[in-house]
C-alpha cells in the first residue's frame, strides 16, 4: 500500500532536515549516535522507521540477523579447518596495520582478532607512527615477542597514515596484503574467506568484503552489504574500503599508499590498483568480514577531519580519471554528504543527434505534455522526435499530430496493428538518423532542462551500453531507481528499485543519489548508442511484445561486455504508472505468463544472481531490506 500524501510529505520533510544536518558533522555525529541508541529498542526502531523508511535496518534488527546468520559454532569452525586442509594453495596473507596513539584496549583487541583467525597462514605487520605514549610501542614489542607471525617497526617521526602504512607494508612478505586500522576488528573467519576465494580463483588481484561498524562496547551496527564490482559507484565513494585485500605485487607496482591522500588513502589505492587489473580479477565476498571501530574517544582520522578526507577523495577520483583518459569530467563533492563525490561529464562537441522514439496510441494530453517538455524545456539542441502512432483514432490526437509536424524535428510514423512495444521501437529505430537512441514513454514529463545532456554524456562512453534515469511518480515518490533481477512474481523476473520511496530519500548507502552500474534500466526512458541497439538485435518483438523487453535488451547488452548505468541526475516524472492498473483479461494474462517463462528459460541463471543486489537482501522487495536467511551457501558448508 502506498503511503498517504500526508505521510509522504512528512517523510520528505524529515529527510530534508536530515540532509541539512548531514552537512554539519559536528551536529550530525551526536544526532546519529542518539538515533543508533534509540534503534536498539523496538519503540525507538519504530519511530526511526516512521521518519525514514520501512526497510531501515535498525540496530535491533541487525543484532537478530547476526544471531541467525553470522555467528559461528564449533561445528562451523571444524568444517572451516577441514576445508583449509584441502586448499590446493594456502597463500600467506600479510595484514598491514599503521598504529598511532591507539587506546591500549582497542589495540589489544585488534591484534587479538588477527591472532584468532581460523586461517593460520598470516602475518601481522604493524608500524608505530612515532606514538608519544610509550604503551603503544611497548605493547607491540610484547606482542611480537609472543607470536613470531607479528612483525613490528617504529618510525622515527610521525608521517601520518599513508607513510605509516607503507612502513608496515615494507615488512610484508605475503602474496596478498589486507589493510586494517589499528582499532578495528576482524571476525575469526575473515582471512579464511579470503583464502577460500583464492583457492577457487588464484588469479584474483583485488578482493573486498562487506563491513559493519562496532562501538566501544563491542556492539555491531550499520552493516554495508555491497554490490559486486561496480566501477561507476566506485567513482562516487570508496565501496571497496574494508576489508580490502590486494595482490602485494600490484600494491608495490603502484608505489604503495600516496602521502597527501590521508583519509582517502585506501580509496586512492583501490582506484590505482583497479587500473592495473580487470573486473574478472576483482571479487566481492558478500559477507561481513570487517568491523570498523566508531565512536571511540579519539575517533578515526576520517571522523575527525571529514572535510580533508572529502578533498582527498575528490582528488583521488580526479587523478584516476585523468590517468584513464577521461578528461572531460568535473568531480564535485556532494554538499549533503562529504564522503560522496559526483562525476559530471561533458557531452561531446558538437552534440550527437539523439533520435527520441515515443510509441503512442491516442491519450493526446499525455503525449502533448511529454513532447512539450522534450522540445521546449530540454536544453539539448540536437534532437529528432519519432512518434510511433500505433493506430490512434481520436480527433484530438490527429490534430496534435498536425501541429507537431510543423516542427522540422518531428516525424510521425504510422504503425497500426496489435500493440507490440518491441516492434514499434524497432521500426522507429530502423528509420532513426541519430547516433543515440532515446526510448521514451509518452507519459514522461520533463522536470529540469539538463536531463538529456546527462544521459547522452554517459551513453557516448565506449564501454557503456545503456543509460537509465531516475523516474518519479506524479506525487514525487520514486518510480524507478534501476532494475533488480530476480524479484517480484512467481517465478520472479525483475522489478524496479525503491518503488514508492520519498523523493528526498538518499537510499541504501546513497544508492538513490549516486550514479552506479545496475543490471537493467526501464525503457520508459533509456538512452543508448544506435550501434549497440543494432549489435544486439534490438528489442525482442517475437517473444517479448509487452513485458520485460527492456530487461532482456539490457541483459543482451551486458552479455556483449557493456555496462548499464543509472544516473540520478536525469530526473523526470513518469505520470501514468502510479495509477495504471493490471490488465487481467485472460489473453493478456496468458501473454504475460509466456513472457515470464521465456525470460526464465533464457536468462534464469542471471535472474537468480543479480550482481548489484546481493544475496543478503530480501528478493520479495526492491528496497535493500535484509533477508531473513541470505541466499548464499557458506563456503565451508559441504566443501568437498
Amino acid at each position: 500500500m502506498a503511503p498517504s500524501p500526508l505521510n509522504n510529505r512528512l517523510r520528505n520533510g524529515a529527510l530534508g532536515i536530515l540532509n541539512q544536518i548531514r552537512r554539519h558533522p559536528a551536529i550530525h555525529r551526536p544526532v546519529h549516535r542518539i538515533a543508533l541508541e534509540l534503534s536498539r529498542f523496538p519503540l525507538g526502531a519504530k519511530m526511526i522507521r516512521a521518519v525514514l523508511e520501512p526497510q531501515y535496518v535498525t540496530t535491533s534488527d541487525y543484532i537478530r540477523w547476526i544471531e541467525r546468520n553470522d555467528t559461528l559454532d564449533d561445528a562451523d569452525r571444524a568444517a572451516i579447518g577441514a576445508h583449509i586442509a584441502r586448499f590446493a594453495h594456502q597463500p600467506l596473507i600479510s595484514v598491514v596495520m599503521p598504529a598511532f596513539e591507539t587506546q591500549e584496549r582497542f589495540l589489544r583487541e585488534a591484534i587479538a582478532s588477527v591472532r584468532a583467525q581460523l586461517y593460520p597462514h598470516w602475518e601481522l605487520c604493524i608500524a608505530d607512527d612515532a606514538s608519544p605514549s610509550p604503551h603503544v610501542w611497548g605493547l607491540l614489542q610484547a606482542e611480537a615477542a609472543r607470536d613470531p607471525r607479528i612483525r613490528v617497526v617504529r618510525r622515527e617521526a610521525n608521517g601520518h597514515i599513508s607513510a605509516a602504512t607503507n612502513s608496515a607494508l615494507a615488512l610484508a612478505q605475503g602474496e596478498f596484503v589486507a589493510l586494517m586500522d589499528h582499532d578495528d576488528i576482524l571476525p575469526e573467519h575473515a582471512l579464511y574467506e579470503i583464502a577460500a576465494a583464492l583457492d577457487g580463483q588464484p588469479d584474483l588481484d583485488l578482493i573486498y568484503s562487506d563491513e559493519d561498524k562496532i562501538d566501544g562496547q563491542g556492539r555491531r551496527f550499520e552493516p554495508y552489504f555491497k554490490t559486486d564490482w561496480n566501477a561507476e559507484l566506485l567513482l562516487s565513494h570508496n565501496m571497496v574500503s574494508h576489508l580490502g585485500v590486494y595482490r602485494r605485487s600490484l600494491v608495490e607496482k603502484v608505489g604503495g599508499l600516496r602521502e597527501g591522500f590521508e583519509g582517502s588513502q585506501d580509496y586512492d589505492l583501490a582506484l590505482r590498483v583497479a587500473e592495473l587489473t580487470e573486473p574478472a580479477r576483482i571479487l566481492h565476498i558478500p559477507a561481513v568480514l570487517y568491523h570498523w571501530r566508531q565512536q571511540s574517544e579519539i575517533g578515526s582520522f576520517s571522523e575527525q577531519a571529514i572535510e580533508r578526507c572529502a578533498v582527498a577523495g575528490r582528488r583521488a577520483v580526479e587523478e584516476h580519471l585523468q590517468r584513464t583518459g577521461e578528461t572531460t569530467t568535473h568531480v564535485e563533492i556532494e554538499p549533503n554528504a562529504p564522503a560522496w563525490v559526483h562525476v559530471r561529464r561533458d557531452c561531446p562537441s558538437p552534440e550527437p543527434l539523439v533520435s527520441v522514439i515515443v510509441p503512442t496510441r491516442d491519450r493526446a494530453e499525455l503525449l502533448e505534455n511529454c513532447v512539450e517538455g522534450l522540445l521546449n524545456r530540454t536544453d539539448y539542441p540536437a534532437i529528432e522526435l519519432l512518434i510511433v502512432d500505433n493506430g490512434s483514432v481520436e480527433a484530438a490526437t490527429h490534430a496534435l499530430f498536425e501541429r507537431l509536424q510543423q516542427d522540422p524535428r518531428v516525424r510521425i510514423l504510422p504503425q497500426p496493428g496489435p500493440f507490440n512495444y518491441s516492434a514499434l521501437n524497432n521500426a522507429a529505430a530502423a528509420q532513426a538518423r541519430g547516433d543515440i537512441l532515446l526510448l521514451l514513454n509518452n507519459d514522461i514529463e520533463v522536470i529540469e532542462p539538463g536531463w538529456l545532456r546527462e544521459m547522452v554524456a554517459h551513453a557516448v562512453r565506449p564501454h557503456v551500453g545503456a543509460v537509465g534515469a531516475r523516474l518519479l511518480y506524479g506525487d514525487g515518490r520514486v518510480q524507478h531507481g534501476g532494475v533488480i533481477l530476480g524479484v517480484g512474481g512467481t517465478p520472479p523476473v525483475a522489478g524496479h528499485l525503491y518503488v514508492g520511496a520519498p523523493r528526498a530519500d538518499t537510499g541504501y548507502f546513497g544508492h538513490l543519489k549516486l550514479t552506479r552500474n545496475v543490471s537493467a534500466v526501464t525503457a520508459a526512458c533509456m538512452a543508448l548508442r544506435r550501434e549497440v541497439f543494432e549489435d544486439v538485435g534490438g528489442l525482442d518483438a517475437e517473444n517479448l511484445a509487452v513485458a520485460f523487453n527492456d530487461v532482456d535488451l539490457c541483459l543482451k547488452i551486458r552479455a556483449r561486455g557493456y555496462s548499464i548505468v543509472w544516473t540520478p541526475r536525469a530526473e523526470l516524472f513518469h505520470l501514468e504508472s502510479a495509477s495504471r492498473g493490471l490488465d487481467t483479461r485472460p489473453e493478456q494474462a496468458e501473454r504475460f505468463r509466456r513472457e515470464v517463462m521465456y525470460m526464465r528459460g533464457r536468462w534464469g541463471a542471471a535472474l537468480d544472481d543479480d550482481p548489484f543486489y546481493g544475496p543478503n537482501f530480501d528478493r520479495m522487495h526492491g528496497d535493500y531490506r535484509l533477508a531473513e536467511t541470505p541466499n548464499r551457501a557458506r563456503p565451508w558448508a559441504g566443501a568437498a
